[in-house]
């Protein structure tokens, strides 16, 4: 559609104008396109503004094309949904055609990636999603929208809304034609180039080209002419999405590169399916809690000047304090300030954490959700596998940094053994190691920082390294710190963004931790059961997911003998699932009787042994799973999921 900056008073404005001359006061023209010219107009009577689509006179003309055209419009008229443009009236007044509907105060999506580039991930998902709901209601009323692309999808500048145009109507007034065919061509689905009856998955193709333009900025297929980009939709395969090194998830990538399949049954089976499985996803997507995205990104960090300042301050402070009062003070006071002062830090971070209703276990899916959108923002321009130069830097670092660092402490050390070894030895000695660190260190210091410049431009090594520190032992035990400082003070609670195996087994256990220790000896291992059933609910989750991809990748073929077994698979693993959080909840509620009195340490032993009964047999299921995975060639997304 071609946008009018100024008002555009051809013959045509003004005749039509005259037509409805009463009725609707038209203001300006907003675009016209292949199909038509929209105006923008207020309607008289009820005093409100309206877009109205005129079919030109020459157009309307042709007696046949104008009662397909009005009968288009009269169909999509009866849609009612959020994410469909209303049309409030289908009208021909003399030689003019046109129908009134909601003036949308927006942009189309094709002029939103034209001025402003491609959607962000979430935004585009979202987008889709309307899209797909648009598309599920209109298919439930037996109308196919027939030139689903970018210009006929607006969003709405004050909510952000999509909204879908044009149902039926572009496609029934020969919007652009090619070897007799209607439609748009960089849009248009195979069967629809070959001049077949269409069904509902003629659109979802068009929405998977849609996709690809909103996320990448580019077509799927281009050629010089029309007819080159049809037998490219019906001959080639379009690109895959995650070839294209853009920061959209992997499954998104899998989802659209579906919609684009050749052959109508290879996609999804219908919008309503489609809008879901982008559902998954977006829900997969949603923000972490800000004190999470705090913690990650700066709070559980020793970031900025404090990190290169404080050394170089403490081993000033241990210089003097060696002159005053020894040698061995001076090391003493620099391996203390190394150790305890940043664990300090750790420990009161965690504390602060703590008291927000936060747990150790909420970090994990925080540091995978922060380093997940890392690896998609890093993706947009650099390649994911190291360059040449980057794999030399890396030998040379990893050869020439412990050496110069040896260098470096003996030199440091050497201070100690100064007066029990003969000066010529000493000299020697000190000479030996001087001339190593001049010739190693600069090498070591120019290729670690060299190398960390390209790293960091592939992986965010920040990120990485504090994940590490934080999930391993020195998180662990600042957390266990923050417990006993915290004592048994009440938290906020933090369990929306939780996994509901997760939010059981942390209140089970604060449920455990408040009750008397005569009762928590009575109760045995409870502790370790709780994180066994965690741990089997967290990992029955995990294959759950993996073997639902794979038959949303295999598409309609998942319906086929040989995928048996794995719809099997899956069904038990969400109902063990099922059993592994039921056991949870039991044992939580058991211990919610135990604090109010009304409940005995027998009775919930007792649940503790069938919690393990579970937690066993979700062992043989996830061994029973494995067979599966052993004796099927496809997918490649099961045999990855680790166990």
């Amino acid at each position: 559609m071609v946008v009018q900056d100024t008002p555009q008073y051809d013959p045509i404005f003004l005749s039509f104008q005259l037509a409805l001359a009463g009725r609707y006061s038209i203001d300006r023209e907003l675009g016209r396109g292949g199909i038509g010219i929209v105006y923008l107009a207020r309607e008289v009577h009820l005093d409100r503004p309206v877009a109205i689509k005129l079919l030109p006179p020459d157009r309307a003309a042709d007696g046949t094309l104008k009662e397909r055209f009005l009968r288009e419009a009269r169909l999509a008229a009866k849609l009612s949904h959020p994410n469909i443009i209303p049309i409030h009236a289908v009208d021909e007044v003399g030689e003019f055609v046109f129908y009134v509907m909601v003036y949308v105060d927006g942009e189309t999506l094709a002029d939103r990636v034209r001025t402003r580039g491609p959607l962000s991930a979430s935004d585009g998902i979202r987008v889709l999603r309307e899209a797909a709901w648009a598309l599920a209601h209109a298919h439930s009323h037996g109308l196919v929208h027939r030139d689903v692309k970018p210009d006929n999808i607006l969003l709405e500048h004050r909510t952000g809304r999509a909204l879908v145009a044009d149902f039926g109507i572009a496609a029934a007034a020969g919007a652009i034609a090619a070897d007799g065919v209607s439609g748009t061509p960089e849009f248009m689905s195979p069967e629809q180039a070959l001049g077949k009856e269409l069904d509902p998955r003629s659109d979802i193709y068009g929405l998977g080209a849609t996709a690809f333009y909103l996320f990448s900025g580019r077509l799927p297929f281009e050629g010089r002419t029309a007819t080159e980009v049809l037998a490219k939709h019906v001959t080639e395969a379009a690109p895959p999405l995650g070839s294209l090194g853009i920061s959209v998830p992997r499954k998104v990538a899998l989802i659209i590169d579906r919609c684009l399949a050749k052959e109508p049954e290879h996609r999804p089976a219908n919008a309503d399916a489609l809008a879901e499985q982008l559902g998954v996803a977006l829900e997969q997507r949603r923000e972490l809690p800000v004190a999470l995205r705090a913690f990650v990104k700066r709070n559980g960090r020793l970031d900025g000047g404090l990190s290169l300042l404080y050394p170089t301050a403490l081993l000033g402070a241990s210089i003097g304090f060696s002159n005053l009062f020894g040698v061995w003070a001076g090391w003493a006071l620099f391996g203390a300030g190394m150790t305890l002062a940043p664990f300090s830090y750790f420990a009161h971070a965690a504390r602060r954490f703590s008291l927000l209703g936060f747990a150790h276990d909420d970090l994990a899916p925080a540091f995978k959700s922060e380093l997940e959108q890392s690896r998609e923002e890093l993706a947009v321009e650099q390649s994911r596998e190291p360059s040449r130069l980057e794999k030399v830097l890396k030998s040379v670092a990893i050869t020439t940094v412990p050496i110069a660092g040896l260098s470096l402490v003996a030199l440091l050390a050497f201070q100690i053994i100064d007066s029990s070894l003969p000066r010529a030895t000493y000299r020697l000695v000190e000479r030996i190691l001087v001339t190593t660190w001049i010739a190693i260190g600069p090498l070591a210091t120019v290729s670690s920082i060299w190398y960390g410049m390209l790293a960091t431009r592939r992986r965010d090594i920040d990120t990485e390294f504090w994940h590490k520190i934080w999930m391993g032992r020195i998180g662990k035990f600042a957390f266990a710190v923050a417990r006993k400082l915290i004592g048994n003070r009440t938290v906020g609670s933090a369990i929306t963004h939780r996994a509901t195996e997760l939010s059981l087994g942390m209140a089970a256990e604060q449920l455990f931790d408040t009750l008397p220790r005569e009762t928590r000896s009575a109760l045995g291992d409870l502790p370790a059961v709780l994180k066994r059933l965690q741990a089997d609910a967290q990992t029955l989750r995990r294959h759950h997911d993996a073997l639902q991809d794979a038959l949303n990748d295999a598409g309609d073929a998942s319906a086929a003998p040989e995928y048996a077994d794995v719809r099997l698979t899956r069904d038990a693993i969400k109902g063990k699932l099922g059993d592994a959080v039921g056991a949870l909840e039991t044992i939580r509620l058991n211990l919610l009787r135990l604090h109010a009195g009304s409940g005995t340490v027998e009775g919930l032993t007792t649940h503790i042994g069938l919690a393990v009964e579970v937690s066993a047999e979700v062992d043989r299921l996830l061994a029973a799973k494995a067979e599966v995975e052993r004796g099927l060639a496809f997918p490649r997304t099961i045999a990855s999921t680790p166990a």
